[in-house]
């Protein structure tokens, strides 16, 4: 496999991603974006999770002119009558359990932006994965909730922690719903190799 012509960073703090990066990559520095993440956010969840992306990866180019910048960013998506409601990371343990109460027993969306900034150009893709969780009762989302777990994943849970076990079915990547779709960024790296 032909050598990425870069140093490569990735625009995020979290572990799950850094875990799944290191599978594809041996070497690479991290540099998380602080971006108003608000500001961005868009009624279509597959524009938000795309636009927080590329918005990560253009921030912290400018801060390594030379370099690969991967960066994503994950919207879970519930499906209402007034088009999608959007769950990011909780802002406390009621939103925690809002958001737990609202996704068990339905199924939704967890929609990945996926953006590769590098010296030529600008890859951005989305990849989104059908999760459905099962009925979850009171106190198993309390339980859940004490761990701490959900409180930095976007829709308060961790497929690949604790909350596994309230997964009833998944259709499309697990690693996408982890937060780094390896699928969509094995594309990218294909073909930003190929144009090298």
């Amino acid at each position: 496999m032909r050598p990425l012509l870069w140093p490569v960073v990735l625009a995020s703090s979290s572990p799950r991603r850094q875990e799944l990066l290191k599978q594809r990559i041996a070497e690479f520095t991290i540099d998380p974006a602080e971006i108003d993440e608000d500001a961005l956010t868009d009624a279509d969840p597959w524009i938000t999770a795309q636009r927080l992306a590329r918005e990560k990866a253009l921030t912290v180019f400018e801060r390594h002119p030379g370099s690969l910048v991967i960066a994503g960013d994950t919207v879970v998506a519930l499906a209402s009558p007034l088009g999608y409601e959007q769950f990011a990371k909780p802002v406390d343990v009621d939103d925690a359990r809002r958001m737990l109460s609202q996704l068990a027993g339905r199924t939704h969306l967890v929609i990945t932006g996926l953006a590769l900034r590098y010296p030529n150009g600008l890859i951005a893709k989305t990849l989104t994965t059908k999760v459905t969780l099962r009925p979850i009762q009171e106190a198993e989302a309390e339980t859940y909730i004490a761990t701490g777990e959900p409180m930095d994943k976007a829709g308060g849970y961790g497929i690949q922690g604790g909350a596994g076990a309230f997964i009833e079915k998944i259709e499309g990547s697990y690693t996408n719903v982890v937060g780094m779709p390896l699928e969509a960024l094995d594309e990218a790296l294909r073909d930003l190799r190929s144009s090298q």
